[in-house]
């Protein structure tokens, strides 16, 4: 004869499953009821400085969200990504290494350009105004770049070196760098005399007044287009939302202020 089952008892089952119903709330929905909604951001190492400026502007306009940042070189974050890193948006030094992740859909839709780098000539103690030229000195016995396989910037330094016919002259005193933030530690320590880095790496926070500085001219190397773009992560809103931000017209003059040419213009 089958029993009864009391009525307290199935109550109980059933505020239990509404209490694990509530705790499986996508992030979106933590975000619409006031709880954190964390973005994990995959971005070149060039972008430190300004990133960690616009993360504070964000999240201080946007306190129910949360934004966590990982730096590498470009082409060591796509390996990641490729990998199964649980990124939500990756933000390249270039224009390439995004095409490559949507290639192997892994990706959200398209890649965008969201700001212009430029590239700079900088040492600790000797004087960079002969610019490139600088280079062919017999005081510099190292020259500090980021590894072109890996890093967009380290790229644009070879190529311009190469177009002033200058590369095959000084190759023998190339040290290579995982990306450019280590060429600018190279330089910045003595195991380089001068490093190609990113014009944002020598006018952020941690390289100011240090060292002296050259910037390349357009002529000399052009522009970088950065571009990123959405993942197919656990926050793809969330992420849209933040990648939105950092290519608004509020976003330029954060952009102007680290070296880098805003893609809106206004």
């Amino acid at each position: 004869m089958n029993k009864l089952i009391p009525l307290k008892f199935l109550q109980s089952v059933f505020l239990i499953s509404l209490l694990i119903l509530s705790c499986t709330k996508n992030p979106s929905e933590h975000a619409q009821n006031g709880q954190s909604s964390v973005i994990s951001v995959a971005a070149a190492a060039n972008l430190r400085d300004v990133l960690e400026e616009f993360k504070e502007v964000y999240v201080k306009e946007n306190p129910d969200r949360k934004v966590e940042i990982s730096y590498a070189s470009s082409g060591l974050l796509v390996q990641q990504i490729i990998n199964g890193a649980p990124f939500d948006l990756f933000l390249s030094a270039d224009s390439s290494f995004p095409e490559k992740i949507k290639d192997t859909h892994k990706a959200f839709g398209n890649s965008s350009v969201y700001t212009y780098g430029r590239i700079a000539l900088w040492s600790s103690n000797l004087d960079v105004s002969e610019g490139l030229k600088l280079v062919l000195n017999p005081k510099v016995k190292k020259i500090a770049i980021a590894n072109p396989k890996l890093a967009p910037y380290g790229k644009n330094a070879v190529e311009a070196l190469k177009k002033s016919g200058l590369y095959t002259v000084i190759e023998h005193k190339i040290v290579w760098a995982e990306n450019i933030n280590q060429a600018a530690q190279f330089a910045s320590s003595g195991n380089a005399d001068i490093a190609f880095v990113a014009l944002s790496n020598v006018i952020g926070k941690e390289m100011t007044g240090k060292g002296k500085f050259y910037e390349l001219s357009e002529q000399e190397s052009s522009p970088i287009p950065q571009s990123g773009i959405i993942l197919k992560g656990k926050n793809t809103t969330e992420a849209q939302l933040f990648f939105d931000f950092i290519k608004s017209e509020k976003a330029i003059k954060i952009w102007k202020k680290y070296g880098y040419k805003p893609v809106i213009k206004f």
